[in-house]
């Protein structure tokens, strides 16, 4: 059975989005900088476990992310200022990603909350 045939349904499978949805975001000239720290395959896997706990609490209530998710936005946003159009980019490459992999219940109720978690941090973040 294609990956596509079936939905999200545990860590594995966030590790395979989170992994795509990166290398989109490293592929791409205007998202590129905001990851540069992220280049050395350990700083990205060590991050790619955060991302995937974090996601893994938001789609199963794991309890695996108890870090604040704004707090590195906003640092970041100090260092290079984020511009409504890269939310725009983060979210394209975020949903092709899923969806490029997985279809389902669960498939879109990730990408349903990464745009309320995108479209609030683009309400604080960007002036």
């Amino acid at each position: 059975m294609d990956s596509k045939d079936t939905d999200i349904q545990n860590r594995e499978d966030l590790y395979a989005i989170v992994c795509l949805f990166y290398e989109k975001l490293f592929s791409d000239t205007q998202m590129a900088p905001f990851f540069k720290a992220f280049r050395q395959p350990e700083s990205l896997e060590k991050h790619l476990q955060i991302l995937v706990d974090f996601w893994d609490n938001i789609l199963f209530y794991s309890g695996s992310y108890t870090k604040n998710a704004m707090l590195p936005h906003i640092e970041m946003n100090k260092k290079i200022p984020f511009k409504s159009e890269h939310f725009k980019l983060w979210m394209h490459y975020f949903t092709e990603a899923v969806d490029s992999l997985y279809s389902g219940e669960h498939s879109e109720i990730i990408k349903s909350r990464a745009q309320s978690i995108a479209t609030v941090m683009q309400i604080k973040i960007v002036h």
